[in-house]
């Protein structure tokens, strides 16, 4: 607890709280944005990358939250856009499919953190608000091995556009095996 309380800041202690939020899962966005507001940001949201980009011309946010997969594209082109008007800005990649490939994509791009979803608002603001220079404390409730797993057997069945060969093949795996995976509900 104490680390936490070391290694964070306070919104009040910045100048600008204006926090962007670009997520295409509107009531993940809607819910994430009241979270926030009532922990002192003040909230814009875009749904795509091309409102993303075009809210980030106008409003220059100091803090952004950003999905990487988006229904119009990479959330990685918002970033660029956001560091190209503010360097100095906050930004936290999130994903529901996290590898270091990505990670490391998006930490090249300007963002701080790379959290995956579901993130609660208390794990985005410590992320947002987290001392650069720092060492960031472990997550209060990591994603487990079963359910990175299952992230990864997913991610990898939506690029092969839900073909269950393509994708069994791909990930070396029996195609009944792979069935049987897909038909559960994701662990947690």
């Amino acid at each position: 607890m104490m680390t936490d309380v070391q290694n964070t800041k306070k919104i009040s202690e910045f100048k600008d709280n204006s926090l962007l939020i670009v997520d295409d899962d509107n009531p993940f966005r809607e819910r994430l944005s009241r979270a926030m507001e009532k922990k002192g940001f003040r909230v814009s949201q875009a749904e795509s990358v091309k409102v993303g980009i075009e809210s980030v011309k106008s409003k220059k946010p100091a803090f952004a939250v950003v999905d990487l997969r988006l229904n119009d594209g990479n959330g990685l082109e918002v970033v660029k856009e956001i560091q190209t008007n503010n360097p100095n800005s906050r930004i936290i990649m999130l994903t529901g499919y996290g590898n270091i490939p990505t990670a490391v994509a998006a930490i090249k791009e300007g963002a701080i953190d790379y959290l995956a979803k579901p993130a609660d608002a208390d794990d985005v603001e410590k992320a947002l608000l987290a001392d650069p220079n720092k060492k960031a404390s472990p997550p209060d409730n990591p994603m487990s091995a079963d359910r990175v797993k299952w992230e990864h057997i997913h991610r990898v069945f939506e690029l092969c556009n839900r073909n269950v060969s393509e994708t069994a093949r791909r990930l070396k795996m029996h195609r009944r095996t792979l069935q049987r995976i897909l038909s559960k509900r994701s662990p947690r």
